[in-house]
């Protein structure tokens, strides 16, 4: 999905559900595998994603949706946006870009069917993720 008549940001930025045990994982996870620090974090519920929503026109957009603003002005949701950010991972993950091939709309169903499920089977938090000094960097304020 292309955004129009958008700043694009300095670096990749990756909204997540901060009150998903789920989400703030895979925050984690992603901090840990991306040594060139190249994507920035912003929780949807934070204030600083609340302007983000609300610069960008994405209040449509709900906190089950994982969402990559792009450093071209893209916004990249779902499957879409997983398979962009494993992309750039260390190790051995860039090569999971290659489910790129089966059909969106499967790759969406799979992304909605955990979605949906996603507090029964991770639990929700009651705060959002508070970041540790050593990552706080990572996060937008």
């Amino acid at each position: 999905m292309r955004l129009t008549s958008l700043e694009p940001p300095e670096y990749p930025v990756i909204m997540f559900d901060g009150m998903c045990n789920l989400c703030t994982g895979a925050v984690r996870f992603i901090i840990k595998r991306d040594s060139a620090a190249k994507f920035r974090f912003a929780a949807m519920q934070s204030e600083t994603g609340m302007k983000l929503i609300r610069k960008h026109g994405l209040a449509h957009l709900s906190t089950s949706t994982l969402c990559l603003l792009t450093e071209s002005g893209s916004l990249l949701t779902q499957s879409d946006a997983v398979l962009a950010i494993v992309r750039y991972l260390d190790g051995f993950w860039p090569m999971f870009y290659v489910a790129r091939v089966i059909p969106r709309p499967l790759r969406n169903w799979g992304y909605a069917q955990v979605a949906r499920r996603r507090y029964k089977l991770f639990g929700r938090r009651d705060t959002c993720l508070l970041p540790t000094p050593e990552i706080n960097r990572r996060f937008l304020e």
